[in-house]
């Protein structure tokens, strides 16, 4: 997708949401004590590391694994609304803007789970990370896949999941185009409005 049209979309999308995001950030600061916003750095294009906005879900600790699993105690109750309508992704948009990410886009890691010498992760940042993919889509239950895990979850993540994430992320650049990316907006946007139960790639 044309650079110049992810900048006019994230732009409309920013306008048309900002009602959203104040009613959302209202919320947040009257329930839970801490920052709005909700910065983390963030793996980019070339391994470039930049920040990444959202709207805070979780309280503010100073530990704990840096996946997130359903049932989390961490996540606030307004947090759980948040994370299960996407609205915390919102302020993603101004990162599209920025230049740091593109709508459509394998998910930027955090740089505790990127392996720059990896192939596999090589062949994934020469793209602009996204706000959303075919693989987030297929995993919009990841929360509660992770939940199922018996023992450590941020390890079944890394040694499962992320391989996982990564192939489906390299097949899908392999073939990408506009018209591919656009249907990626429109199955996310799908999915959100009408959210269904996708099989999960795992059984445990």
């Amino acid at each position: 997708m044309a650079r110049l049209l992810e900048v006019v979309i994230s732009g409309v999308g920013i306008i048309l949401s900002a009602p959203l995001l104040v009613l959302a950030a209202l919320a947040i600061a009257l329930t839970s004590p801490g920052p709005v916003i909700f910065r983390q750095e963030r793996v980019g294009r070339h391994g470039k590391v930049f920040i990444l906005y959202k709207l805070r879900t979780m309280r503010l600790v100073h530990n704990g694994p840096q996946v997130t699993a359903s049932g989390d105690a961490r996540v606030t109750w307004v947090g759980k609304i948040l994370r299960r309508t996407k609205v915390d992704e919102l302020p993603e948009l101004w990162n599209v803007v920025k230049g740091d990410m593109s709508l459509v886009g394998p998910r930027p890691e955090v740089p505790r789970y990127v392996d720059l010498e990896d192939d596999r992760w090589k062949l994934v940042l020469k793209s602009r990370p996204g706000i959303t993919d075919p693989v987030t889509i297929r995993l919009r239950n990841e929360e509660a896949l992770l939940a199922d895990v018996n023992g450590n979850y941020e390890d079944f993540y890394i040694k499962c999941l992320q391989p996982f994430k990564l192939q489906g992320y390299i097949d899908y650049l392999h073939n990408r185009s506009w018209w591919s990316d656009i249907t990626v907006l429109c199955r996310t946007v799908l999915v959100i409005v009408r959210p269904s139960q996708i099989s999960q790639p795992f059984q445990k």
